[in-house]
């Protein structure tokens, strides 16, 4: 693991996760988490907010830009893929092939605030994970999900909404507790 990026305080990274960065490719905010056995590769940008949490055997791939805002987390599984391989067209593929024989295409993909994406989720590139969203085990998410609505299935269906109020007001008590603004 690289130590010289950008992290806060009190984060806790397992010995067992596998980081890639630079570092000025990868911030990771106060009182966050990444466990055992996840790979990170930060490709051209990534942001991770407070008190997230990066939970065990989630891949985060592709080289384009990740976004985590706070009080966001990733279960168990999870694949994020910020880029992809274009197969339209005379390419090759695979992580051996130079630059200039390959067609990946690079995106960002933008988890909200509040927002908790469940085990064996999958999200392509160039998706926006909307505020307080929730995301169920096993969907692959290929386009925005709206703020503070629960999501399920493999093509994701809208079946409910979270209480705004009050995670918002949870999130004010625990940053005063905590001195934080």
């Amino acid at each position: 693991m690289n130590n010289a990026f950008k992290m806060g305080k009190n984060v806790k990274i397992y010995d067992f996760a596998k980081i890639i960065s630079t570092d000025q490719n990868l911030q990771i905010g106060d009182y966050s988490q990444i466990d055992d056995f996840v790979f990170l590769n930060a490709g051209f940008q990534t942001n991770i907010g407070r008190f997230v949490h990066i939970s065990s055997f989630t891949s985060i791939i592709g080289g384009g830009e990740f976004n985590m805002e706070d009080f966001s987390g990733l279960s168990a599984g999870c694949r994020i893929i910020t880029g992809t391989d274009d197969f339209n067209g005379p390419y090759l593929s695979n992580p051996t092939i130079p630059e200039e024989y390959k067609n990946v295409q690079k995106g960002i993909i933008t988890i909200k605030k509040h927002a908790i994406i469940g085990s064996n989720a999958i999200i392509l590139p160039n998706v926006v994970i909307g505020e307080g969203a929730t995301i169920g085990a096993g969907c692959l998410v290929m386009k925005d999900m709206e703020a503070w609505s629960i999501y399920i299935g493999y093509n994701p269906k809208k079946v409910g909404e979270r209480d705004k109020d009050g995670i918002i007001d949870l999130e004010r008590k625990l940053k005063k507790e905590l001195g934080l603004s």
